[in-house]
This record gives C-alpha cells, structure tokens and sequence, in this order.
C-alpha cells in the first residue's frame, strides 16, 4: 500500500531529522552564572562516555559486575509502556521491568479478556550495546479462541549510533528474534519465528518534556503461518512534580503481508501473530495516556489505558497496562 509506505519511510525521516537537530541546538552561553550549570551538563560527554565517568555515574550503591549501569545522563526520561514487545526505550539500560496487562478482546473475535504476566530483561554491555529481552510469561484467557498457556519469547540486541546529552537528543538501532517457544493453545508457539529489524530515538522538549519515538518491521520465517507488518509507535510526556510524569503514546500497525489460515481480515497486533488471510494492506492504530511515578532513578512505576483509534480493532477493545521497573 503507498501511503502506508509513505507513511513508514516519514518516520524513519522523522527519527533522523529529530537527531540533526543536535547541531544546531548546542549553544553555550558563556558566563559566570552560566558557565557552571553548562559544564555539569556537559560533563557527561566530556569524558568519552558516562559508563566511565564517577561524578554522573552514581550507582547508589548498586554493585554487579555481569553488566553495565544504566545511562544516567538522561535519567529524566522515562520508558514508554504500550506496544511493550516493540517499542523499544532508546537508552542503554540495565533493568528488570515487570508487566502486567488485562486485554478486553472485541466480541467480533469472540470476546473475553486475555492477562499477562511478563518480565522483560535489558543488560548493557556497554555504553553502546545492550542485549534485550523484550516478551516472554504467562497468559490466562476467558477468550474461546486463546487459552491460558506460555508466550514466545523475544531476544536480541540494540545499539547506539547516537547520544547527546546536551540537547538530550538519542539514536538508537536493534534487532530482535521471537522464538515460537510458547503455547500453541495460547495462539503462540507458531511458526519458525520472526525478525523484528528497528530503529529508536528520544529527544528531550523544553525542561520537562520528552519525546520518544520507535520505528520497526516484522519479517517472518513462516508465511504460511504468521503475517508481517509494519510500525510506528511515539510518545510524549510531561513532568508534572518532582516525581510524576503525564504522558500519551499512538502506536500505528500497517500489515504487509498476509499468512495463509488464522481469522480471515483479523490480526493479532503487538502480542498475537495469527497468520490470518486478507489482512494485507489493513492498518490499526492506537492511543493511550498514563501517569508514571519515578522516585529515583533506579525506580519507575506506570499505567496506561490503551483503546483503538481507528474503526478496525482487530483483537483489541481496550487495555490496561501497569509496569514496575527495577534499573541498575
């Protein structure tokens, strides 16, 4: 379809025009009053790599030698929540982030709700690369069509290609692996597994906002069986006290290719790939809005209430999503 096309190659513009901006945005006032603040901030870089540097790398008193501590000068950030498996935080982070979601099915697809229990893993390597494992746990179901039963899980890496922060403007590139290791009963565990190929950056907005964006695409090994898609998902927040963040995400689902069984017209979106027939061409999309509350930088708890935006649901009425991270 050209407008989706279109549409997925304006993204991609999008991130990378986001991160020339750096160029032009870096100016330092040079003053007493002035000079102080811009040498803290600048510092993070000044010594090649904040992994290395002892004043902006504080672990408060964290101590594991298996990986690196997270990138703290862009602690002001948070992570997104929807689209959990792909939309993916542009930071190199070491974190334990617990999921819990409950998804009101349309009655269309024969309704129900479907709950999740996940726990995703990031480990940096370095100041450059993490390993991510992004979908994995355990689902129970009032759907007739999903039982309860084990998701695939979903590993792979990222990288940075550009980080800033100055201007708080980041980069990043990753690919990712869904090994069918899940329930079949679940509507998981199909096929031989599918690429995920993206592309992730962040920009911070004024003192207190962000913008965090990620574009990607799924390539199946299995047409038969899975279908593959595009997407877009974005995010924008507000800090509204010293501990709380507002924000809203849209996520937009372009699917490219059609499997050959499933529910005819019908996919599955970010946590279902049924293989269904004549969804080529289909788009969805989505928006949410949340609070998360962040009382260190070791710390973040969310919600978001997530509903289409569209007239096409596929499987999706409504969801609510909460997250509780731990982060080295």
């Amino acid at each position: 379809m050209k407008v989706s096309r279109w549409v997925f190659w304006m993204a991609i513009a999008t991130l990378a025009f986001g991160a020339q901006l750096r160029a032009e945005t870096i100016r330092y006032t040079i003053s007493e009053e002035g000079s102080e603040a811009a040498a803290a901030e600048a510092s993070c870089d000044d010594c090649g790599s904040c992994f290395s540097c002892t004043p902006c790398c504080d672990d408060g008193g964290l101590s594991f030698s298996l990986f690196a501590p997270s990138e703290p000068c862009f602690d002001d950030f948070i992570s997104p929540m929807t689209n959990p498996v792909y939309f993916e935080d542009p930071r190199q982070v070491s974190e334990a982030r617990a999921i819990y979601l409950t998804h009101k099915v349309p009655l269309a697809a024969g309704g129900g709700r479907v709950n999740l229990f996940a726990l995703q893993v990031r480990a940096a390597v370095n100041d450059k690369l993490s390993i991510i494992a992004t979908k994995d746990g355990y689902m129970t179901s009032s759907n007739p069509l999903i039982n309860d039963g084990w998701a695939d899980i979903n590993l792979g890496v990222k990288y940075s290609l550009l980080r800033d922060s100055a201007t708080g403007t980041l980069l990043s590139a990753g690919a990712t692996y869904e090994a069918p290791f899940g329930s079949p009963q679940s509507l998981q565990g199909n096929g031989n597994g599918t690429f995920n190929l993206f592309l992730s950056g962040g920009r911070r907005i004024g003192d207190n906002g962000h913008w965090l964006s990620t574009v990607g695409g799924l390539m199946t090994t299995s047409p038969a069986v899975e279908s593959e898609f595009i997407y877009w998902s974005n995010h924008f927040d507000r800090k509204i006290s010293d501990v709380t963040y507002a924000f809203t995400e849209f996520n937009w689902y372009n699917y490219t290719a059609s499997g050959a069984g499933g529910i005819p017209g019908v996919e599955g979106g970010d946590l279902f790939n049924l293989g269904s027939t004549g969804v080529t061409g289909n788009d969805i999309v989505t928006g949410a809005f949340g609070l998360k509350f962040k009382p260190s930088r070791h710390t973040e708890i969310g919600a978001a209430w997530e509903v289409p935006l569209t007239a096409r649901r596929d499987v999706l009425d409504n969801r609510l999503t909460f997250d509780f991270i731990l982060r080295y």
